[in-house]
């Protein structure tokens, strides 16, 4: 236990630098960290709660970080609340329905398919660059759905899906990033206490080094979108998603 205990900072740094993308881009803290804390040496049943404490409450940190620099406005009368509680609340839905999916299905698959899934997000997002894409609700809740879905049966390639989902909805990049965050943080916390409820365990001392490391970092992220160009933006969250998608794939094309 004490040489896990030396790994904390480790733990801290890795948060840090996971949150600082995800909080940029929407995407890649809980498929790149989990992993790495895992290759660390600790268990499944401490990561995954403890990851998605952190989540729950850097993506609300976040979320507040970047409705006050005005990349998003999540006020009543915006459209951008409305779309994060849609998303949040299919995001329940999905991951209920997933569930009985998920069980009868080879962990192989489900993550290949899930890679692909955000690949091809990544790629749509490429060939739509340039083009004006007008807002539409059917669009955003068949992707979210669908991202809640991936996330329930393989723990990842949520957050590409709801960003990319977004702008190929008609949102733009920085609104886009802000929903993702608030939408996720509700969806976290209604896997974590579907989680406590079946274990009854946690780790604490875990937990604090994910949230101090990956809360130190989503000030910086937050600034960074305000000011980043929307063209550049929407280009790091297409490249982002195609990286994401072939190292899942890839990942599980190996196991």
């Amino acid at each position: 236990m004490s040489e896990i205990l030396h790994l904390l900072p480790f733990v801290a740094l890795a948060a840090f630098l996971a949150e600082y993308i995800d909080s940029s881009l929407g995407m890649g803290f809980g498929t790149t960290l989990t992993p790495i804390i895992l290759l660390m040496g600790f268990e499944p049943l401490q990561v995954v709660p403890a990851v998605l404490l952190s989540e729950f409450v850097t993506g609300l940190v976040a979320a507040w970080l970047h409705h006050t620099m005005g990349n998003v406005r999540l006020v009543r009368g915006s459209i951008d609340l409305p779309v994060a509680l849609v998303l949040g609340g299919l995001g329940i839905l999905g991951a209920s329905t997933a569930a009985l999916v998920a069980v009868n299905l080879p962990k192989e698959w489900l993550g290949r398919y899930i890679g692909l899934t955000v690949l091809a997000t990544g790629i749509l997002l490429l060939f739509t660059a340039k083009h004006a894409i007008r807002f539409s609700w059917r669009r955003l809740a068949a992707i979210g759905l669908l991202a809640a879905f991936n996330k329930s049966i393989g723990g990842g390639g949520y957050g590409a899906l709801i960003v990319g989902g977004q702008m190929l909805s008609g949102l733009n990049p920085k609104a886009a990033i802000g929903v993702t965050s608030l939408a996720e943080a509700v969806v976290c916390l209604a896997s974590l206490v579907t989680y406590f409820l079946l274990t009854r365990s946690f780790d604490w001392q875990l937990s604090m080094s994910l949230l101090v490391g990956a809360l130190l970092s989503t000030p910086l992220a937050a600034l960074t979108v305000k000011r980043l160009r929307l063209p550049h933006l929407r280009l790091g969250v297409a490249l982002g998603a195609c990286a994401l998608g072939l190292v899942i794939t890839l990942g599980f094309a190996r196991a």
